[in-house]
């Protein structure tokens, strides 16, 4: 099975940015442990702060993957041009949250990218990452 975990804006600076809200640690060192959680997973991760740029990810990798964990970071409260580019695509796409958008501030309690998900996991923080995976493991072949 191949996994592609899609991070956008401002994810590159986890373990640095907002530590009350994402906690202190990098994504960077916690993709190892998942990769070694799931050995019979090919897990690879992109990380792009430019719109244009996730849209040109997931059309060339919608039809290789059996699915996609997307943390759209800001863009997932304002694009509807991402939503757009999953509605295209084969792959299922899981939206992924490490802090609990609905206690937030209330323009992030709406997701323009939820229609076209298969689903969401929210405020676990990098948990929500395993439980994606886990996902897409029930469910390989269902889909």
């Amino acid at each position: 099975m191949k996994l592609l975990i899609l991070h956008g804006p401002n994810l590159n600076l986890l373990g640095l940015r907002q530590p009350d809200i994402y906690g202190i640690r990098r994504f960077e060192d916690y993709l190892p442990e998942l990769k070694n959680a799931f050995p019979e997973v090919e897990l690879e991760y992109f990380q792009s702060n430019h719109e244009g740029v996730l849209i040109d990810q997931l059309h060339q990798i919608g039809w290789e993957m059996q699915g996609i964990l997307f943390n759209a970071g800001a863009y997932t409260h304002t694009s509807l041009a991402l939503a757009d580019a999953i509605s295209a695509i084969p792959a299922p796409v899981l939206e992924i949250h490490i802090s609990n958008v609905q206690a937030r501030e209330p323009i992030r309690h709406h997701s323009m990218i939820a229609s076209a998900c298969v689903g969401s996991i929210t405020g676990l923080g990098f948990d929500s990452y395993r439980l994606g995976i886990q996902y897409f493991i029930w469910n390989q072949g269902t889909r």
